[in-house]
């Protein structure tokens, strides 16, 4: 007979298995349902299962992990409530000292019932598409950095090394193929390997890059990202990672709530009488993160509307240019006053990140997606 009771069912996930127990709304002791098969087939059974047990009043909970959201979209679709809950975000006591996959159920199902999980903004299907193309860029970005200091930590054994004003310009890519010579053979062929290594990494981000924009046309946040551009430092691959990994930022209360979303506030050891504040959190999404401690450098320079600047606010609403000047005067005035009492750098940047995330949120909400 079908029960009226919200039933919380609490999996732990793996690749081939899922571990499943149960607690009622209504209190009582967590039960254990059994272990599945970690494929769709193997979960829709079990689904089916609690469903002509329980009904519709079923919420369920797992920790997000490199299954992803598949499950997350499966149950939605039979109708099911279902929260998705940072692993980093999940209650443990100190004294515990065994962990199964039977006890992680258990405990999941007995905090989602106390109300004590609070569930991870879920992106639809085509923004994790988006961020998974963005993500694919920045993998090469980091290839291709790795790629160059180790062509550099070559040349530099071998006490080869370049006059010129910049490395990786053009001039620079003509000095590599024109003017480097090693004594050996051996040699010979492990500089070029690495001369192919940057070339192909390189011509990889390029690819993907253009992949980006071409998608973005048809993308329901483009307006929000051309929007983003207004501000200085923002370019569009900083935007793109911006929406792409935060999605609506209008589920953020306040721009103090999405500082801490990202993790640019200081950490803080208080008590009684002391107060102590550390360094940032960390927390959150980090590439986000990234993306706004990488803009927050053009800050340094005083506030103007540059050609370029001028040029991507082409075309934007009022209220986003309007938001990006104000932003100007404020970060550019920060990072100078910082820079005057000899604080670090590093510090000054992430100090105007923080504020810059109060910008971008209020251009996002200003800007509706299409």
């Amino acid at each position: 007979m079908k029960q009226s009771s919200k039933l919380y069912v609490g999996m732990d996930v793996h690749k081939d298995s899922i571990e499943i127990a149960l607690a009622e709304a209504g209190g009582g002791e967590v039960r254990r349902f059994g272990r599945i098969g970690g494929d769709r087939k193997g979960l829709a059974g079990a689904v089916r299962k609690l469903e002509s047990a329980h009904g519709k009043s079923l919420v369920f909970v797992y920790e997000a992990g490199p299954c992803g959201y598949g499950i997350y979209r499966l149950l939605r679709e039979r109708g099911h409530e279902c929260w998705v809950v940072a692993p980093s975000m999940t209650p443990r006591r100190s004294s515990d000292r065994v962990k199964t996959d039977r006890r992680d159920a258990d405990k999941l199902a007995r905090l989602a019932r106390a109300g004590e999980l609070t569930p991870v903004y879920v992106p639809d299907a085509r923004d994790e598409a988006m961020r998974d193309l963005v993500r694919a860029r920045e993998d090469a970005v980091s290839m291709q950095r790795q790629a160059r200091h180790r062509l550099k930590a070559l040349l530099l054994r071998n006490d080869i090394r370049y006059v010129g004003k910049s490395a990786w310009t053009s001039a620079h890519r003509r000095w590599l193929a024109n003017e480097v010579s090693l004594p050996y053979g051996a040699q010979q062929i492990a500089f070029e390997e690495y001369v192919e290594a940057v070339e192909s990494a390189t011509a990889r981000i390029e690819r993907i890059t253009a992949a980006i924009r071409a998608d973005i046309e048809h993308w329901r946040w483009a307006p929000v990202v051309a929007a983003l551009q207004a501000l200085r430092g923002v370019q569009l691959i900083h935007a793109v990672t911006l929406i792409a990994e935060l999605g609506d930022l209008s589920r953020f209360a306040s721009p103090r709530q999405l500082m801490g979303y990202l993790g640019l506030v200081p950490s803080e050891d208080s008590t009684g009488a002391r107060r102590r504040q550390g360094a940032i959190t960390k927390a959150g999404n980090g590439h986000a993160r990234k993306a706004l401690v990488e803009a927050a450098w053009a800050y340094q320079h005083r506030a103007r509307v540059s050609a370029i600047i001028a040029r991507r606010q082409t075309g934007l609403p009022k209220a986003a240019c309007e938001i990006a000047w104000q932003a100007q005067l404020r970060l550019c005035t920060k990072f100078r006053r910082l820079a005057a009492r000899r604080m670090l750098k590093q510090k000054i940047v992430v100090a105007v990140a923080r504020e810059l995330a109060g910008f971008v949120w209020a251009i996002a909400l200003a800007v509706k997606p299409d």
